[in-house]
């Protein structure tokens, strides 16, 4: 065991498991529209330290602008560029070191997006990354506007296991996330005190309707009561809100060495209804928390290292 000076200064960097990255002399990064070759990734990444995920390009650009203002790090008044402004697939803001990526809707979207950011990261030589998916979900058990942190992504049958099949064979991941963060987020959150949160299992689904069992979709082959059951086994295996993301973000953060946590917040109570009848500005209010927790959090740690 090395010396408490010795973890202090080991900087912890971000793996890639593959050798064939070695043998391109340009890996292009197509979806950002970014690549060694063309960009000195290390020059423009080089200093992330947090990297911030979620759904929307805007609600990811209104994350930058919070954070922005919220370090005082620049005019929040300031434009802040699209970096991967040449294609339409995912959007990228950076102030200081924090960067903010869109990742579209469900596993396939977001596993492309981190496939691309973890190279894009290696490749920069970024070293001790924290990473958040931050977004909205449906809550079981729960009050319209409580945060998730989670504490396992599980699957469809209450399982904490990313399944994946390549080459014909089905490969199965862990989805274990960072469980230091994601009391420390809580903590952080007893100290905002300004609106609930719960560490809970959060389970991810391939659909938004018959994969979470709404009532509510084009096609539903099963009962009010039907629903009612599998929502109550979901809740007695721990699972307190349903997305379409966590599981492949916990399995590739954890195969990158990414510090990673997923904070949702719940916009309605699955066992009441299916369908969102909150007002426009309800829901805005509700989708800036967890932009307001991990900020928080973000602050502190900059504080405490000297940096802001």
């Amino acid at each position: 065991m090395g010396s408490n000076d010795d973890k202090k200064s080991y900087k912890s960097p971000v793996y890639v498991h593959n050798p064939h990255l070695d043998k391109l002399k340009d890996d292009v990064l197509y979806h950002f529209n970014l690549g060694t070759a063309t960009h000195d990734l290390p020059a423009i990444f080089g200093n992330v330290k947090f990297v911030c995920v979620g759904g929307s390009p805007w609600r990811m650009k209104s994350f930058i602008e919070y954070i922005a203002a919220e370090l005082g790090l620049e005019d929040p008044k300031s434009e802040y560029p699209n970096i991967c402004a040449g294609t339409d697939r995912y959007a990228m803001y950076k102030v200081g070191p924090v960067l903010s990526v869109s990742h579209g809707m469900g596993i396939p979207s977001i596993s492309i997006m981190l496939h691309e950011l973890i190279k894009l990261l290696h490749h920069a030589h970024c070293t001790d990354v924290t990473i958040f998916r931050i977004g909205t979900s449906g809550g079981i058990g729960l009050e319209p506007g409580t945060v998730v942190v989670t504490k396992q992504s599980v699957d469809a049958t209450f399982l904490p296991k990313f399944e994946q099949v390549i080459l014909g064979q089905t490969v199965v991941r862990s989805t274990d996330l960072d469980q230091g963060l994601t009391e420390e987020l809580l903590q952080c959150s007893k100290e905002l005190n300004q609106f609930e949160t719960v560490i809970a299992n959060t389970m991810c689904t391939m659909d938004f309707y018959e994969g979470q069992a709404r009532l509510d979709g084009a096609f539903c082959s099963y009962s009010e009561k039907d629903k009612q059951d599998y929502l109550a086994k979901a809740y007695e295996a721990g699972v307190r809100n349903i997305e379409m993301e966590s599981s492949v973000f916990a399995a590739m953060c954890k195969l990158s060495g990414l510090q990673a946590a997923v904070v949702c917040v719940t916009l309605l109570d699955r066992l009441k209804g299916d369908q969102l009848i909150s007002s426009h500005e309800v829901l805005r209010s509700y989708q800036q928390r967890p932009q307001i927790l991990v900020g928080d959090f973000i602050k502190k740690q900059l504080s405490a290292a000297g940096r802001t």
